[in-house]
């Protein structure tokens, strides 16, 4: 672990100083948060932890680090830093988490284990999202079946999602009547062009591209609810029913059902309690705050913070903060 300085934490929100180990700072800042270089949303997320922490905190640094992946997915990148005491907090999809922590999909041969992670409290979620042109007849996730539809780039987190609603449902390649396979960037021009009738995206909302394709391409999103949804959503802990939140998107002033992943603030159970607690805090502690520096994070209640996408144990600083406020 890096050295914090004593008096960081001097004046947190009336309580006693903590008593940190260290005589001075080595470090630039005395909490770093780490989230992949190519999530801006989780970037913009993190510098909205760092604010409130600046904000609660007298005296307290914090620094949003953006985390390459090089030759490995920027969100084991980001677990890595975390586990090896190169960061103190990181920002991590709640699938990734979970793999990490059990040692399933990319970490299943894993070097080292990533049990060592803990929650301090979980964010705004990433639903899965289904945008579909308002004159192609799709209505429900059953009226994809037959339609052209793009189902993500081989290797990509929508591509992994869509498979598993593929297999959920019982569908191959050959259900749709054009199974196309762009990258993001290609597939809102061809929703625009009628190349395809349906995209899929898993991403926080408001998203700028979404807004821009509902807006100029006379589309909107579609529920993804059902039987099948909710037994693979039952079957796989890092889901949870969620929703599109209405009054984003031109056209659609109702909310509308769907499922995706949440994305958790961890660090190392190596971190000392009391500043898992003072993290902790300061962000559950003034929600209300916390909520206008985002527009993705607008929607948070409090009971989100560890209702859904705790997928690996809380910390037991953060663990004490949400018992004393009677959460837990």
């Amino acid at each position: 672990m890096r050295i914090f300085a004593t008096e960081t934490f001097i004046g947190l929100c009336a309580a006693a100083a903590l008593a940190l180990s260290g005589a001075g700072k080595t470090h630039a800042a005395d909490i770093i948060v780490g989230a992949g270089d190519a999530a801006t949303i989780h970037f913009h997320v993190g510098r909205a932890v760092c604010r409130s922490l600046e904000k609660t905190i007298q005296g307290l640094s914090c620094e949003v680090r953006k985390i390459t992946g090089r030759d490995e997915a920027e969100p084991r990148a980001v677990l890595n830093n975390v586990r090896n005491g190169a960061i103190e907090i990181g920002l991590a999809q709640s699938d990734w988490i979970h793999n990490a922590v059990t040692g399933q999909g990319d970490f299943k041969f894993a070097d080292g284990q990533f049990t060592s992670l803990r929650t301090l409290f979980v964010l705004h979620g990433e639903p899965f999202t289904v945008i579909a042109r308002r004159d192609s007849g799709i209505k429900t996730l059953n009226d994809l079946a037959g339609k052209r539809v793009n189902i993500g780039g081989p290797g990509t987190k929508e591509r992994a999602v869509m498979d598993m609603v593929m297999a959920a449902q019982g569908w191959t390649h050959k259900s749709f009547a054009m199974a196309d396979e762009m990258a993001q960037s290609e597939q809102l021009l061809a929703l625009c062009h009628n190349r395809i009738q349906a995209m899929v995206a898993t991403v926080a909302h408001p998203d700028p591209n979404i807004a821009k394709v509902t807006k100029l391409c006379d589309a909107a999103p579609v529920a993804i609810t059902g039987p099948n949804i909710d037994k693979m959503v039952g079957t796989h802990p890092f889901f949870a029913k969620t929703s599109v939140p209405g009054g984003f998107y031109q056209g659609q002033e109702q909310a509308v059902p769907t499922f995706g992943v949440r994305v958790g603030v961890v660090a190392s159970e190596d971190i000392d309690d009391d500043i898992a607690y003072a993290v902790t805090k300061a962000v559950a502690g003034n929600l209300s705050r916390f909520q206008r520096l985002h527009p993705a994070l607008g929607q948070l209640t409090p009971e989100d913070l560890i209702k859904d996408g705790v997928n690996a144990p809380l910390h037991k600083g953060a663990a004490k903060y949400f018992r004393e406020s009677g959460m837990m």
